[in-house]
């Protein structure tokens, strides 16, 4: 079946034009004014926008974590994703330690085949860097479409490596083509000031904040880009939250180094005193922690001088009897909140209705920066002809309300109830199919694909 998309406001990272796009079969056939509309399914997006999908690269699926598993599935966090104009998203496969990468692949792969509504890919976390973990790399990029490979530089005894694994990984990785990302935090200082709050018996979340000082993120950030300017590997920063850290990504420019840098639409709406609620504060206990009001500053400017490329949401769902597993000591809390159906219509309302940013960044962050920064570009993240047919027609103007009465995150609680946004995802097109019309679901589980995943560029 094709479908004709008439008359809408057609922008992308680089234009904004008026404009018809033809879509046949999953791609993009043409695009052009006053196409022929003979034969065709007609959209009509008389004063509407018209843009790319987004892609959302920084998601946690049906993720064990601290006993219990993030509430979103595939299926439930796919289905939200594209209720909020989200075509794609790329979650974190987690290695156990002692065990092999492919064998993190197929525990991911049986949680997420034949259950994605929208289109899927992964990032290869390293938990456990050795010569079996070295020889993998190779196979994960070409074979199987997997090029970014995720670190954290906390979470020692379960997630953390050491500066010898990173650097042995980076070089690994830089050989094969691909690229590694990072959580930048230094974990051995959060670690000391855990336990020293515990001790002192400052327990509420509150605590969770202050164990996460501004500085643990700007030093950790500031010794990943060292390795990888000493490395030459592709380097990104996921969940980049602070002044701190953003001027370690700025220091890192002086030398001519380019490091990618992600940040999250919570951290450019909502600050540090909402930990200030007593226990509630929990819905927002996430690590990184919530910043200060300079630091959304920061990263809006950061955003506008091409410091950060990415807009993502490390959506990490847990309902409301699962945070209060922690209700009696805050580094037992779930880590993570519900935000993946909410990105672009919270970033239009206010980042494009505020003149914060323009319409081009608006959709070079949300969905273009990422097919290129991770190797789906030109398939994915773009309008053009031969592109897939990811395609969001927004309303710019309609009028709605954030709660959790009415979300489709698989989560009893909204960090944003009742916040008033302006713009809404109308119509959402996957690989040419309409996959969401006026708030109602017209896909089932499988119909995401998987995304293999080319090698990746220093640059954008």
């Amino acid at each position: 079946m094709s479908i004709l998309i008439k008359n809408g406001r057609i922008v992308t990272a680089e234009a904004d034009y008026n404009g018809d796009i033809l879509i046949d079969g999953e791609a993009i056939k043409a695009i052009g004014e006053n196409l022929d509309s003979e034969g065709h399914t007609i959209l009509d997006a008389t004063d509407k926008i018209v843009f790319p999908g987004g892609i959302d690269p920084h998601v946690h699926l049906d993720m064990p974590f601290m006993g219990t598993s993030s509430s979103d599935d595939y299926h439930t966090g796919t289905a939200a994703a594209l209720h909020g104009g989200t075509t794609m998203v790329i979650d974190f496969i987690l290695q156990t330690q002692g065990k092999s990468l492919h064998s993190a692949l197929q525990t991911w792969q049986e949680k997420s085949q034949g259950k994605a509504c929208a289109d899927y890919s992964y990032h290869m976390a390293v938990t456990d860097y050795n010569d079996q973990t070295k020889s993998e790399i190779k196979d994960l990029i070409e074979k199987e479409g997997i090029s970014s490979f995720k670190t954290f530089m906390a979470y020692k005894g379960a997630l953390m490596i050491d500066d010898n694994q990173m650097i042995g990984l980076m070089q690994e990785v830089e050989k094969q083509g691909g690229i590694v990302t990072v959580h930048a935090t230094n974990g051995d200082m959060i670690d000391h000031l855990v336990a020293k709050f515990r001790k002192e018996g400052k327990l509420s979340p509150l605590y969770h904040y202050l164990s996460q000082p501004e500085i643990t993120e700007a030093e950790a950030t500031a010794r990943f880009t060292d390795m990888a300017f000493y490395t030459d590997v592709p380097a990104y920063i996921v969940h980049l939250t602070c002044e701190g850290a953003l001027n370690a990504v700025r220091k890192a420019t002086y030398r001519n180094q380019k490091v990618f840098v992600e940040t999250c639409i919570q951290y450019l709406l909502l600050d540090a005193s909402l930990y200030d609620k007593g226990f509630e504060g929990a819905k927002w206990v996430m690590s990184p922690p919530l910043r200060e009001k300079k630091d959304q500053s920061a990263l809006w400017a950061g955003i506008n001088q091409g410091l950060v490329q990415v807009l993502g949401t490390d959506h990490c769902p847990f309902n409301w009897d699962q945070k209060k597993m922690g209700e009696n000591d805050f580094s037992k809390i779930p880590n993570g909140h519900p935000a993946l159906e909410h990105r672009l219509e919270l970033l239009h309302s206010e980042g494009v209705r505020k003149g914060k940013i323009s319409w081009n960044t608006f959709v070079a962050i949300t969905s273009t920066n990422a097919a290129k920064i991770f190797g789906m570009h030109p398939r994915k993240g773009c309008l053009t002809v031969g592109s897939d047919a990811d395609i969001v027609i927004f309303d710019p103007n309609k009028e709605h309300q954030i709660s959790a009465s009415t979300h489709h995150h698989r989560c009893d609680y909204s960090a944003y109830e009742g916040w008033q946004v302006i713009g809404k995802c109308e119509t959402v097109l996957l690989r040419g199919k309409i996959a969401v019309h006026h708030n109602e679901l017209q896909v089932s589980p499988g119909n995401g694909k998987f995304i293999k995943r080319g090698t990746v560029s220093k640059v954008i």
